[in-house]
C-alpha cells in the first residue's frame, strides 16, 4: 500500500509525482551533463528513461538517488527535495544498479539477511524481511545454496529483492536486465510489473528499447542531457510516423510493378529488393489493408505476406536521436 504521507498534497488535493525534476543543470568543466532538464514520473508508475550514450540518463539517476549533487534546478523524490532533505529520499529509494551487488558465497537468505542487518532492521526484522522478499520473488526453495550456482534471471530477481529491504516508494532500475537470456528478461519483467502493482514507483533506464515498450507506462527520451520527447508509447510511436503496409511478393521481378498498382502516393514508399518487400505509410489501417490486397489481386500479383505495422519504439528512438547515437558511436 502506499503510504500517502510520504507526499505532498498538491492544490487539486491529489498527491504530486513521485518524481518532479525542473530545470536542472550539471556541469563537468565546459560539458553539461543535464542542459535544463524536467521530467515528472506519476505515482505508482513504471516511467521508461531512454537515450544514447552520454545523453545524461546515469546522471539524472544518480541524481535522484542523491549519489550526485546537481548544480541548479528543482530536484524532488517522493516529495522531498534531493539537495536539502537527502536522508529523507534516502529512506524512501531503492537503487538497483547494472550489476549484481551480492556476495557469492552466501546464499540467497543470508545475503538478504545481511542488507535488512546493514540497514539497521535488526536480526528479526532482517530475517522476517528477508523471509517475505524470498516468497514474493519465488526464491523460498533455493534453500542453502549460494548464489554463485544461481542462474543469471535468479540472481537478478535476488538483487532485485534486496533493493526492496526498505520497502521503498521509488525504485531506479538501471539496466535491470543487462546480459540476461529472454527466460530471465521475462522473470524481471514480471517482477517489476508485480512491484508496480503493489503501489511502488519505477524509473526505469534501459538499452532494450522492447522492454521499455513492454513495461513502461511513459516513456521520456533523453538527448544532450534534456528530454526531447515525453508521452505513452503509442503517442511516441505516432510521432515517428503512420502506420505502414508491408508487402512482400513472391516474384521479385514484378516488385517494381506492385509498387506502381498500389493505391498510395509514391511519397514514402520504401522499396527493398533483397527482400522483395514494399513498406508504405497508411492512415486508414483496414480500409488501406483491404486496398492493398483488391490491387495485387487485379494485378495478378501473388504476395507472399501483406502486413499492417505500426512504427517501433527503435524508430521513434533513431528519429529523435540519431544524430546524436551517430556521433557517439564515432
Amino acid at each position: 500500500m502506499v503510504k500517502l504521507d510520504y507526499y505532498h498534497l498538491g492544490r487539486n488535493g491529489m498527491t504530486e509525482d513521485a518524481i518532479l525534476v525542473e530545470g536542472a543543470r550539471k556541469r563537468y568543466g565546459e560539458k553539461n551533463a543535464l542542459d535544463g532538464l524536467d521530467l515528472r514520473v506519476a505515482r505508482g508508475t513504471v516511467h521508461g528513461l531512454l537515450g544514447p550514450n552520454g545523453a545524461g540518463k546515469t546522471t539524472t539517476v544518480r541524481i535522484l538517488a542523491t549519489l550526485l549533487r546537481h548544480d541548479e534546478g528543482l530536484v524532488r523524490v517522493a516529495g522531498h527535495d534531493v539537495r536539502t532533505e537527502a536522508r529523507r529520499v534516502r529512506r524512501r529509494i531503492g537503487l538497483l544498479g547494472q550489476y549484481a551487488a551480492l556476495d557469492e558465497e552466501l546464499d540467497g537468505r543470508q545475503n538478504l539477511e545481511m542488507f535488512g542487518r546493514l540497514h539497521h532492521l535488526g536480526a528479526r526484522g532482517a530475517a522476517a524481511r528477508a523471509g517475505a522478499l524470498l516468497e514474493r520473488f519465488g526464491l523460498t526453495d533455493t534453500g542453502r545454496t549460494p548464489v554463485k550456482r544461481y542462474s543469471g534471471g535468479m540472481r537478478r530477481r535476488l538483487d532485485l529483492a534486496a533493493s526492496l529491504i526498505t520497502d521503498p516508494d521509488v525504485l531506479f532500475l538501471d539496466e535491470p536486465t543487462t546480459g540476461l537470456d529472454p527466460r530471465g528478461r521475462g522473470e524481471v519483467w514480471d517482477s517489476v510489473r508485480s512491484l508496480v502493482g503493489g503501489g511502488t514507483t519505477v524509473l526505469l533506464t534501459t538499452q532494450y528499447l522492447e522492454e521499455a515498450d513492454r513495461l513502461a507506462d511513459r516513456i521520456s527520451v533523453v538527448d544532450r542531457g534534456r528530454v526531447v520527447a515525453d508521452g505513452t508509447p503509442d503517442a511516441l510511436k505516432t510521432r515517428a510516423g503512420a502506420d505502414r503496409i508491408d508487402v512482400v511478393v513472391r516474384d521479385g521481378a514484378r516488385l517494381d510493378e506492385a509498387a506502381a498498382v498500389l493505391p498510395f502516393p509514391a511519397a514514402g514508399t520504401d522499396v527493398d529488393r533483397d527482400r522483395r518487400r514494399i513498406s508504405v505509410p497508411v492512415h486508414d489501417r483496414m480500409a488501406s489493408l483491404t486496398a492493398t490486397v483488391r490491387a495485387l489481386e487485379e494485378a495478378g500479383i501473388e504476395a507472399e505476406d501483406v502486413a499492417l505495422r505500426r512504427p517501433t519504439l527503435d524508430e521513434v528512438f533513431l528519429r529523435l536521436t540519431g544524430e546524436r547515437t551517430a556521433e557517439v558511436a564515432a
